[in-house]
């Protein structure tokens, strides 16, 4: 059964990269500007300090919008990098226009660590986050994720998805990855609400 729903999974995955990766330039640059002008609005993103934040992968919405809005609010911006050596867990490295970047084994752009960025005025806490804007490959009308596969977020989400601690998810995603209904496991964490460039969908 796990392995049926690992390749159902997986042909999803495969399927929602297409489409997303076919979108034109003026579409994806179009969803961008929706997706900015959803963000701004919302209670949760104006309150928020410290967000963090990815960089468009993939077909993903790219941020850098938002990223440029976040700045210009004085709000601090974080990026994932996938930590050195606690498998399967994310550090937070502070992102600003001058942070020198690598690519990662995943072929995802993160800001490089090194020595002098392992201090406290450059990483921060999950815990410390107060929003996760969370990319995702599809998503469902329960809310629930699928991902790229590595377990990161769901692992990332789990003290939110249990005892509602730590930072608030909101998925994003171009509007052809809604999928009625996913094959989810044990270990999805669903999301409290998704945004896509033409709706906003809430989940609790």
């Amino acid at each position: 059964m796990t392995n049926t729903i690992s390749t159902q999974r997986n042909t999803i995955r495969q399927q929602v990269r297409s489409a997303r990766k076919a979108l034109s330039r003026n579409e994806q640059q179009q969803a961008s500007c929706r997706l900015l002008q959803t963000l701004k609005q919302h209670p949760k993103v104006q309150q928020a300090q410290h967000v963090s934040v990815t960089l468009a992968y993939d077909g993903e919405i790219d941020l850098s919008p938002f990223i440029d809005w976040c700045w210009q609010q004085q709000k601090q911006v974080y990026l994932p990098v996938v930590h050195p050596t606690k498998t399967g867990q994310l550090l937070f490295l502070a992102y600003q226009k001058n942070t020198e970047m690598i690519i990662n084994r995943y072929g995802i752009a993160e800001p490089k660590l090194t020595h002098a960025t392992k201090n406290i005025k450059q990483t921060c806490p999950a815990d410390a986050l107060d929003l996760v804007l969370t990319p995702l490959v599809a998503f469902d009308q329960q809310g629930n994720r699928i991902g790229m596969g590595g377990g990161y977020y769901d692992r990332l989400l789990a003290p939110w998805f249990t005892q509602r601690t730590g930072p608030y998810p909101i998925g994003l995603a171009h509007d052809c990855q809604y999928i009625n209904a996913l094959p989810i496991q044990e270990w999805d964490v669903p999301l409290p609400e998704v945004i896509t460039p033409s709706q906003h969908f809430y989940f609790e």
